[in-house]
């Protein structure tokens, strides 16, 4: 097993304290190169992922977050669950005063699919 796999199959979601826990502010991450497998066919589904969230005590990790998506490349897993999936693992570790999860997958077979889960706003 090479390095990067290495450290894919290690990775957890790492979460630190918000330096400004009484601010209302947004956070917009993109992660341009998601992959994962078609639970169906085991064709590779390619997407970008957008996650945008309000913080209140905790922010993600960057490099834990770059890691904890790349998990999903060799996952046999659609659209819907993966995008949902990323919505519920940052929504239970960082409760966020709000967070919106896109999954926005490219073409395959002539059809696109966008995936938006998102809290409600307080």
């Amino acid at each position: 097993m090479r390095y990067g796999e290495k450290k894919i199959k290690e990775t957890a979601l790492e979460i630190w304290d918000n330096p400004y826990p009484e601010r209302d502010y947004d956070i917009n991450i993109t992660f341009p190169e998601f992959t994962c497998l078609c639970p169906r066919s085991g064709y590779p589904d390619f997407a970008a992922i957008s996650i945008n969230y309000v913080p209140a005590k905790k922010i993600v990790e960057l490099k834990s977050l770059k890691l904890y998506l790349n998990s999903f490349r060799d996952v046999h897993i659609s659209h819907e669950e993966s995008t949902n999936r990323i919505y519920e693992e940052l929504e239970r570790i960082l409760k966020p005063r709000f967070i919106e999860v896109i999954g926005d997958f490219n073409p395959r077979g002539n059809v696109k699919t966008v995936i938006r889960v998102a809290s409600k706003r307080p």
